[in-house]
């Protein structure tokens, strides 16, 4: 019978970084160092893939590339890019290790999985280099991962499928129908769907609703429904095949997929 044997997850407003912080806040310096202006709101609707795709992605908003010109009397290269990557990746690892505290119930759920003997995978936005900060302290907090993929050295990162296909290849995962990919960006959804797994999106903490755990808390029942129900139609809209407020329904989800497989 197959069954969910492999759970990949995401690391930053997934497992790690509650509202996803770390990334936003290392865009928004990096332009600004440069004399230019990105959202918080510009730099999450491209959360997920790779960070110099993401720079790419910024630069290319049309109010963005008219800013660099009236600044600079030119239109942006590639070297722009490249440089505003290296202030990103300055800002960025000044920062990470700040940014590495488990989200509220991964650790405990990821431990009850690994008990019930699923593998647990990842995949990230985040290169190798990034992951070795990253990694180590999490695992000092509590939350410790099987296996960790990076876009290093593989065709391309999210929404590419290859970064799971390389979970699958070091966990020893032989269907893909045993995989579930469970991340909080659009980029994760498609991630999951063009790999053909099951592709799971989570709410609270994620990127796409954006907000800190004091937010979260003080914000008004009825607004806070309102910005999830948003959230959960962009995630069925990308592909998920199921979305969840919080990781503490996963282990049930599985439970569900695991019957609906059996069927």
């Amino acid at each position: 019978m197959k069954k969910i044997e492999c759970v990949i997850m995401d690391w930053a407003g997934t497992s790690v970084d509650y509202g996803c912080f770390a990334p936003v806040a290392a865009f928004v310096d990096s332009f600004k160092q440069m004399g230019l202006t990105v959202t918080a709101a510009e730099t999450r609707a491209h959360m997920g893939v790779t960070k110099i795709e993401e720079i790419r992605a910024l630069f290319s908003i049309e109010r963005v590339g008219k800013d660099f010109r009236e600044k600079y009397g030119r239109d942006y290269t590639e070297e722009d890019v490249q440089e505003c990557y290296k202030r990103f990746q300055k800002v960025l690892f000044d920062t990470l290790e700040d940014y590495t505290e488990p989200i509220p119930g991964v650790v405990e759920v990821i431990a009850k999985l690994r008990a019930q003997g699923i593998k647990i995978g990842s995949t990230t936005g985040y290169t190798q280099k990034m992951m070795d900060v990253v990694i180590p302290a999490a695992e000092k907090k509590g939350y410790r991962i099987d296996n960790c993929v990076t876009s290093d050295n593989l065709p391309g990162g999210r929404p590419k499928p290859y970064m799971i296909y390389r979970n699958m290849c070091d966990l020893d995962v032989a269907s893909r129908f045993s995989v579930l990919k469970y991340g909080d960006t659009i980029a994760d959804i498609r991630e999951g769907v063009n790999a053909g797994v099951w592709s799971v999106g989570v709410i609270m903490g994620s990127n796409e609703l954006g907000l800190t755990e004091e937010e979260t808390r003080t914000l008004p029942m009825g607004e806070l429904k309102c910005r999830m129900a948003k959230v959960r139609d962009r995630m069925y809209a990308a592909g998920a095949d199921y979305v969840v407020d919080t990781i503490a329904e996963l282990p049930m989800l599985i439970e569900d997929i695991n019957e609906r497989m059996a069927l």
